[in-house]
């Protein structure tokens, strides 16, 4: 078959499911933000596409997140066009609809199964809209039309795609009722044969030290440091937890950046003020335990989580991280905010520990809890590896029902999504 991934950063959820596809024979393309010129990765031809047009000034405020997402779509579809005339015709379309890239996909290529990545779709009420209470809407009485008009690509996608595929119940659950039925739960893997417990793991700090797993490391790991991801909660337990735990050493890995929602006020960074909010309750001793590793080299990332002893993980009602599953495979012990979709991989006192996501005190109990029972620690990382390797390994789960996915797309007749 001829295969095309839509992704601005391709292969983003897809770097095992595009490469196993041209492993098998099929010709896979991608059109992507993520190159400038055409290239060749893992058996998938990248071809670049360019946004077109610079965004509106003075557009209406509910409008500006769909117009960058018309202007994605745009630029995609004439990227699609030029691929067309070099004679290009997909069977079938695969594409993460979250940047809108895909939207007229179906008018270029009116006979192409759609496949779509179903990662959110957006709730005023149970999602992650207010759910943190210090972090309030702009306009909470406008919040429930500004998400209405934000999932206007995901219902237009709707329209054009044949099946879907979400990584969780929580995250497919979140669609219309009408297309649920549609989508797939299938989990993007881990490969656990990679992501597995090693008693020799040790890592080397800036200062020259070495931490292995007779060190008591506690690490706490997000893309970027933001609200979404609980630094906010994680860092206010600081002054506690360095207390309360006066040889652990607190290994922190992300960015400076926003992955999600919104950014803090010009100049600044939630890294920093979060920091800047707690730092004068914690003796200069005890912050030296504290280490921000930035972003790490995959190697050290891994090595890093396998001499954790209680790894942290909290988030909104949102989007579950990879790093939360690498971690289960692992056997790092886990203690993990009460939030969905955290509690569809994570059983209290069964593959890991819980908290409510805005009890910090609660939250350094349970790591406490954690990292005083070794018992507990081999149990907990016992049980959540044999959940990981039973319902997100990816050799042997995940990518086989990838595949099966995409079989049962290009066997469908081309139409709506419902």
């Amino acid at each position: 078959m001829n295969i095309l991934f839509i992704h601005q950063n391709f292969p983003g959820q897809f770097k095992h499911l595009a490469p196993a596809l041209a492993t098998k024979g099929h010709k896979v393309v991608s059109l992507t933000l993520r190159v400038k010129e055409p290239a060749k990765w893992k058996g998938v031809e990248l071809i670049p596409y360019t946004i077109k047009r610079q965004p509106s000034t003075g557009l209406h405020p509910w409008l500006v997140d769909f117009e960058s997402k018309l202007l994605r779509a745009e630029s995609c579809y004439s990227a699609a066009m030029k691929l067309k005339k070099r004679g290009f015709s997909p069977d079938v379309i695969v594409a993460h609809p979250g940047w809108g890239e895909s939207m007229f996909l179906r008018d270029l290529w009116p006979e192409a199964r759609i496949g779509l990545f179903c990662e959110l779709y957006y709730d005023s009420i149970n999602g992650e809209a207010g759910f943190d209470p210090e972090f309030p809407q702009h306009a909470p009485d406008e919040e429930p039309i500004r998400l209405r008009l934000k999932n206007l690509s995901n219902f237009m996608h709707l329209e054009v795609g044949n099946l879907g595929i979400s990584p969780t119940e929580f995250q497919a659950n979140t669609y219309p009722a009408s297309v649920r039925d549609r989508i797939s739960v299938i989990h993007d893997g881990i490969d656990t044969e990679v992501f597995c417990p090693n008693s020799d793991a040790s890592i080397k700090l800036e200062t020259g030290e070495v931490l292995t797993r007779e060190d008591e490391v506690i690490t706490f790991v997000n893309r970027n440091f933001e609200p979404y991801r609980g630094y906010h909660v994680f860092m206010r337990a600081l002054p506690r937890l360095l207390k309360e735990r006066p040889d652990a050493r607190i290994l922190m890995v992300g960015g400076d950046g926003v992955s999600y929602g919104a950014r803090p006020a010009k100049g600044q960074t939630w890294k920093q003020i979060f920091i800047d909010e707690v730092r004068g309750r914690i003796p200069t001793k005890d912050w030296q335990r504290v280490h921000f590793l930035g972003r790490i080299p995959y190697e050290t990332y891994l090595s890093m989580m396998q001499i954790s002893r209680a790894h942290v993980y909290l988030t909104y009602p949102f989007v579950l991280s990879w790093s939360l599953i690498e971690a289960m495979a692992i056997g790092a012990p886990i203690v993990a905010s009460d939030t969905p979709p955290v509690t569809e991989v994570i059983s209290h006192g069964d593959t890991g520990r819980l908290f409510p996501f805005f009890d910090q005190d609660r939250m350094v109990d349970e790591i406490c809890t954690v990292l005083s029972d070794s018992d507990m620690r081999d149990a907990l990382a016992t049980s959540s590896r044999k959940v990981a390797i039973s319902r997100y390994d990816l050799k042997d789960v995940c990518l086989p029902k990838q595949l099966e996915w995409i079989d049962r797309l290009a066997e469908m007749q081309p139409g709506k999504f419902s």
